[in-house]
């Protein structure tokens, strides 16, 4: 087990490392200058040379992407090319609401798919059952952001229940940020939710056709409880694959959600940043997005592994 972790943490990191190659090669070959943005069209020359020299674009591309790697180890992501402020304690503001956002829709997701996905399979005859797998495929062609419209729609429009948008810190106001925070992860859990229901009701339907399973429930164990038993982790083993996908989903769709809601998370500095041009705080951004997606894939590797006694 221990070797395994160490090959999938060195794949974690040669991962990575690639992962900001490209980051910086992209961000490289995009047009437009940093120097010329931030002074405007009226720059001279000269100032736009002083300018690249203090920004360090006037180096060679090598120079620049070793200096900015060298940083990212560190945990330093430069100065921003517009505020003049580091690029660092924004980011690690901005994670905090963007994970807790993530982690809440994921629970919602669960707590809808798990019980309605295996209800659904155990019940896959019954009119309920088939209810259940109809709405999940309605669900799931229905995105994160309009689902979150028509939660405003409902709850803060209609019901004026709660909040439309806004977020509150959790140290200023916890009963205020939780209101201001059900509406998004409710956006993002049952879309992800839907999707989630089908792939535990298929898992646990292979599961139930399984031989082990009749042989438990011919010694006696009701159908629940020889599901429950022996049958609910190895139904887990494909979700739980699902799931690093799904995580992953959600940590790309908070980027929209961020923005119906007005919530300051990585999703609204990216977008904030791609409207000023300040290309390094885009990059830096970028570069967390990309390293917290190998980090779940990471994680779901070894889950997959724990979970599933024959890998080992």
């Amino acid at each position: 087990m221990i070797l395994y972790l160490l090959k999938r943490l060195g794949v974690l990191i040669a991962s990575t490392a690639v992962a900001a190659v490209a980051v910086f090669a992209f961000m490289a070959v995009l047009p437009g200058d940093p120097a010329e943005v931030a002074l405007g069209v009226n720059a001279t020359p000269e100032a736009v040379a002083e300018l690249r020299r203090q920004f360090g674009t006037d180096r060679s591309p090598l120079a620049q992407f070793l200096d900015w790697a060298g940083g990212l180890i560190q945990g330093d992501f430069g100065t921003s090319y517009v505020t003049s402020s580091p690029i660092g304690p924004q980011i690690g503001d901005r994670l905090a609401v963007t994970a807790v956002l993530v982690l809440g829709g994921m629970v919602v997701a669960l707590l809808i798919a798990v019980p309605l996905g295996t209800f659904a399979a155990v019940h896959h005859r019954d009119p309920l059952g088939v209810a259940i797998s109809a709405a999940s495929q309605v669900g799931i062609a229905i995105p994160a952001f309009l689902a979150g419209i028509l939660l405003v729609f409902v709850f803060a429009v209609q019901a004026q229940a709660l909040p439309s948008g806004g977020y509150v810190p959790l140290a200023e106001s916890p009963g205020e940020w939780l209101r201001s925070l059900l509406l998004p992860w409710l956006s993002l859990g049952l879309v992800q939710g839907a999707v989630l229901t089908r792939y535990v009701r298929s898992a646990v339907l292979d599961v139930m056709r399984e031989d082990y399973l009749r042989t438990a429930r011919a010694k006696g164990r009701g159908r629940t409880g020889a599901l429950w038993r022996h049958g609910l982790r190895n139904a887990s083993i494909p979700v739980v694959t699902v799931l690093g996908l799904q995580l992953a989903t959600l940590l790309i769709g908070a980027v929209v959600v961020e923005r119906v809601f007005v919530i300051p998370g990585l999703g609204d500095l990216l977008l904030n940043g791609v409207a000023g041009r300040d290309l390094l705080l885009v990059q830096g951004v970028v570069m967390v997005l990309v390293a917290a997606v190998l980090l779940i894939n990471f994680v779901v590797d070894v889950a997959y592994h724990l979970l599933d006694p024959r890998l080992r």
